[in-house]
């Protein structure tokens, strides 16, 4: 009787054993998310925004994965991804976190899974008719010899601001953001702070507004940005120009241009096993800065387009790309859903 119960109790083991490995000897069930839900980084940009919505339709469409989105500042949805209450990120503009990220990646917090886009560009800018006039609309240059960030210290007055006369206004990136302080040092290095105040505004569409009341009057206007945008899509503006890169003088003083940035698709540590397919998706996406300006273009001349509209209707216009992301049957249900 006792080896009875002994083998009865040996082949309940064994058919307990087949059927929970069952799904890992089979290839494709094997393969399949094990997670009900994704969690996107909104950093405070409309690319962002834009890029997340187009991965977000992707997968709740064709894996079947419910998303959000969590905002927040850089350094919160950085840590975030980090320690998994982020699960993707879109766009991790690694140069301008690059201690952080370098620290993340060696400790293994996240994974790198793609480069996004890599020929962006940033810094401090001005309208181009500041420099050089515009004829149009009846324009003369106000600074033909403003080349340089260094030269702002001769225009004070051009740029001044209103709370501080005799001063000039230098619009950085919001306090939030990894770049402000990078912006912040510059000023030191290059001498402005006698001359210019630097004024921290509270957030992207802040820059913006302020850009789009200047642009629109004809009047001076010099602040940090950066582009693919829809604000460098519509505006004419002039990146004034800096010393070439070089990273030690860059680490030590920030007095050369802001360091080429690969904008990458980054993941937390469990994602790979917990949603295979979504992060072999995630290693196809690769887009450039002017696909993501026609993007928020369109956001522009749309004025009530939300980024998901943007994507929808981005998506549509290159369907022959991001289709290639992914697998066919993947790609059927979401052009459907579109």
């Amino acid at each position: 009787m006792k080896k009875l119960l002994i083998l009865v109790f040996a082949a309940l083991l064994v058919a307990l054993a087949a059927c929970g490995g069952s799904d890992s000897a089979d290839g494709e069930s094997g393969s399949e998310a094990s997670v009900d839900k994704l969690v996107f980084a909104d950093a405070g940009w409309n690319s962002i925004r834009v890029h997340n919505s187009i991965m977000q339709k992707v997968i709740e469409v064709g894996y079947g994965i419910d998303t959000e989105v969590t905002p927040g500042s850089t350094a919160a949805t950085i840590q975030g991804l980090r320690e998994g209450d982020i699960d993707i990120y879109s766009e991790v503009w690694t140069d301008n976190v690059k201690e952080v990220y370098a620290e993340a990646i060696e400790a293994g917090d996240f994974e790198k899974v793609s480069v996004n886009f890599d020929d962006n560009e940033q810094g401090i800018y001005v309208p181009t008719y500041v420099i050089e006039g515009d004829e149009e609309r009846g324009i003369e240059p106000m600074a033909p010899d403003l080349k340089t960030v260094e030269d702002l210290k001769k225009y004070p007055e051009l740029f001044e601001d209103p709370a501080e006369p005799g001063k000039g206004r230098l619009i950085n990136a919001p306090s939030g953001w990894a770049v402000e302080k990078a912006i912040t040092q510059k000023m030191e290095t290059y001498g402005l702070n006698d001359t210019f105040v630097n004024f921290k505004p509270g957030s992207d569409a802040a820059i913006v507004a302020s850009l789009a009341d200047a642009y629109e009057a004809g009047e001076a206007w010099v602040g940090y940005y950066w582009s693919p945008t829809a604000v460098t899509a519509k505006y004419d503006l002039t990146l004034l120009e800096e010393p070439e890169y070089d990273p030690e003088v860059y680490e030590e003083t920030k007095g050369t241009e802001l360091p080429p940035n690969d904008v990458v698709v980054a993941v937390h540590k469990d994602i790979p096993d917990a949603a295979p397919e979504v992060v072999e998706f995630l290693s196809n996406y690769e887009t450039s800065s002017a696909l993501t300006e026609e993007a928020l273009d369109y956001m522009n001349e749309n004025e009530d387009a939300s980024a998901e509209e943007a994507a929808a209707w981005w998506m549509k216009e290159h369907e022959d790309l991001w289709t290639e992301w992914v697998p066919e049957d993947v790609a059927e249900k979401v052009k459907e859903s579109l």
